[in-house]
């Protein structure tokens, strides 16, 4: 703002002394501003003039659109990196449940249990009471995935998957996931009338892994059944850096 009004003021002062010199050449009996004073602020008004109309704000970083700020999370890039694995393994799974596909299951499935395998969780162990919470739907999930490996019903598989999604949910707001929104679906009938199913959505997009586009009972229109009940989204921490 300051600025702003200097760069004003350097085209309203030269102006007011030449306004000034003539006025002054006009008027009788009093002596004119002298011709090097006149030729100096006409210099500075067309520096003024050029200066405000090409070089408003001076460059500076006020033009345009601010940059946003980095995301910093709570975790580690090492633990953020290992969770991302399991959810990128566990999309596809639930993918392959959509088309029923027991093949890219139990693929995508033995991608999931090496992520768990590798998820950083003793990073969690500076916080007792997180590391001790986390543990037991960290195991349980495993256990569910074993299931979903070893039952060659798909029926059994997706009873499996429901209590797998309940854990990896459960781990996800223990541990205050923080680098992406994650869509926590639900469909109303997964298992029958008033039995719903549940799975994690990196999308809002409904893509039921319970009826899939091949369910012999309700065909493809059944994939769009249900919708997001919740979202998990934890805001990094604030910057206590910074000084207030």
């Amino acid at each position: 703002m300051l600025k702003k009004i200097i760069d004003i003021l350097g085209i309203v002062l030269p102006v007011l002394i030449i306004v000034l010199g003539i006025i002054r050449i006009f008027v009788k009996k009093t002596k004119g501003v002298n011709g090097f004073t006149m030729l100096f602020a006409i210099l500075l008004l067309l520096i003024g003039v050029v200066r405000y109309l090409f070089f408003a704000g001076g460059g500076s970083k006020d033009s345009g659109p601010k940059p946003e700020s980095l995301h910093v999370s709570k975790h580690s890039e090492a633990f953020n990196n290992s969770m991302s694995a399991v959810l990128i393994a566990y999309y596809k799974m639930t993918e392959g449940f959509v088309n029923w596909d027991t093949a890219v299951i139990n693929n995508s499935g033995n991608e999931l249990r090496l992520a768990l395998d590798s998820l950083k969780i003793e990073e969690l162990k500076k916080d007792s009471i997180i590391y001790e919470t986390v543990l037991d739907p960290y195991t349980n999930a495993k256990t569910e995935l074993n299931a979903i490996l070893a039952d060659p019903s798909i029926a059994e598989k997706r009873g499996s998957l429901n209590i797998l999604s309940d854990n990896l949910r459960n781990l996800l707001v223990v541990v205050k996931y923080d680098r992406e929104k994650i869509y926590w679906q639900e469909c109303p009938m997964a298992f029958g009338e008033d039995r719903p199913g549940n799975w994690l959505s990196r999308t809002i997009e409904v893509r039921n892994p319970y009826m899939g586009i091949k369910d012999p009972q309700y065909g493809d229109k059944m994939l769009e059944c249900g919708g997001p009940k919740d979202t998990i989204k934890f805001d990094p921490p604030a910057d206590t850096t910074k000084k207030q």
